[in-house]
């Protein structure tokens, strides 16, 4: 059985959601924003560094290579608190709560990080904007207008930032096991699908 579930998620598309269902179902752990507090006890470096790049990138760094090849900088350099060694110590963490026990992680490239394990499955969930404004509106009380903005500029962030630090395609689908569509799947058939997959590779 798998020991962790990666989800990429398209803003809007229920894949925390999903995230959440599938680790109460399971049994598992469940790892979101959490990796950031983590973050910073383990690097000591304050946690509103880490949330400012929280599955972004700042303009200004979008253009400068970065994948990510492991390790951490050294505290006696002026580079401790970049946005490379930022992303290096939550892939700290999420290597280590990996190795720990079985979870679900949600974003943050948790998919590129753990690559060279067999015990992953790693999930895309997206949906079309229609259903995705829809349900950023029922999420956020905003309006339509307000909620297309806000769909297309996180789907950009995370795309950025995921294509930054592993060099990949966020929306390929051959990153992933599995990539359900939430326009026309409910969550707990998407929790079914999954936990079935689960079962057939043992």
């Amino acid at each position: 059985m798998a020991q962790i579930i990666t989800i990429a998620r398209g803003m809007g598309s229920g894949g925390r959601t999903i995230g959440k269902m599938l680790s109460e179902e399971l049994g598992y752990k469940y790892y979101d924003k959490d990796l950031i507090r983590l973050a910073s006890e383990d690097s000591g470096i304050n946690e509103a560094f880490f949330g400012r790049v929280d599955e972004k990138l700042k303009s200004s760094f979008i253009k400068r290579g970065g994948v990510y090849k492991g390790g951490v900088i050294d505290p006696s350099s002026r580079e401790f608190t970049s946005d490379k060694n930022l992303f290096n110590f939550q892939a700290k963490i999420i290597k280590e709560l990996a190795d720990k026990e079985p979870a679900v992680i949600i974003g943050r490239c948790a998919d590129f990080i753990l690559a060279d394990r067999t015990d992953v499955i790693r999930l895309f969930i997206f949906c079309d904007k229609e259903t995705a404004v829809k349900n950023v509106v029922d999420a956020y009380g905003i309006t339509e207008k307000e909620a297309a903005k806000l769909v297309e500029k996180t789907d950009k962030d995370r795309s950025d930032y995921y294509s930054h630090y592993t060099g990949r395609d966020w929306e390929c689908a051959r990153n992933y096991n599995i990539c359900l569509d939430t326009s026309r799947l409910d969550f707990e058939t998407c929790v079914k699908i999954i936990k079935g997959y689960i079962s057939l590779i043992g």
